[in-house]
């Protein structure tokens, strides 16, 4: 099988760059790497889920989950320091350059940690799931990473999807609507939709 941006090690030659890039009004100098999603600038689905994102009303944590080298996860901590962001992804190469990039853009608010599948997740108060899907792992498992976020989200709580239309943004909303009291197309742009389900 052909090696991803969600395997465990990367084994692709490590081709580390840096660069600026500014979110929600924050300059960010991101390192990135070869064998990780989109290394090369932040990707257009994960900067309108970005700019979207509104932090529920009911407190607790944020999860950023498929974190990369941290762009969502690091740019909605900046935004709210008051809140905890844990950032998690199965790519052992991606993990370190988001801790790396916490610390060289002085975030703090922050826990970056593997998890498979949301399995070991570090907190019982989440609030908010923020998540732009490997598409290329497949419908099973991205369903998998909905329902465990659905398990974990606190009432009221609420997951937050960028998908393309054509990769599944139809088949995402009508998963989801079978689980969460709300749903709703938040933006569409460019072929992206902004998802959000309320528990």
């Amino acid at each position: 099988m052909s090696e991803h941006y969600y395997s465990k090690n990367p084994h692709v030659e490590s081709k580390p760059r840096k660069w600026n890039f500014t979110l929600r009004g924050h300059l960010f100098t991101f390192e990135t790497d070869a064998g990780v999603f989109s290394k090369s600038e932040v990707d257009f689905g994960s900067r309108v889920l970005i700019d979207c994102f509104e932090l529920p009303e009911v407190a607790g944590d944020v999860l950023d989950v498929g974190c990369g080298y941290g762009p969502i996860g690091l740019s909605i901590a900046k935004e709210f320091p008051d809140r905890t962001v844990h950032m998690m992804d199965v790519n052992d190469r991606a993990m370190e350059l988001a801790k790396k990039n916490a610390e060289n853009n002085g975030v703090q608010n922050v826990q970056i940690y593997e998890s498979d599948a949301l399995s070991t997740v570090k907190t019982d108060q989440i609030a908010a799931v923020l998540t732009n899907p490997p598409i290329r792992a497949g419908k099973e498992t991205i369903f998998k990473f909905y329902d465990r976020a659905f398990e974990l989200l606190i009432e009221q709580g609420e997951l937050w999807v960028v998908i393309q239309k054509k990769q599944g943004a139809p088949s995402t909303f009508d998963h989801l609507s079978k689980m969460f009291k709300k749903v709703e197309v938040v933006d569409k742009v460019r072929g992206y939709w902004i998802i959000k389900a309320i528990k």
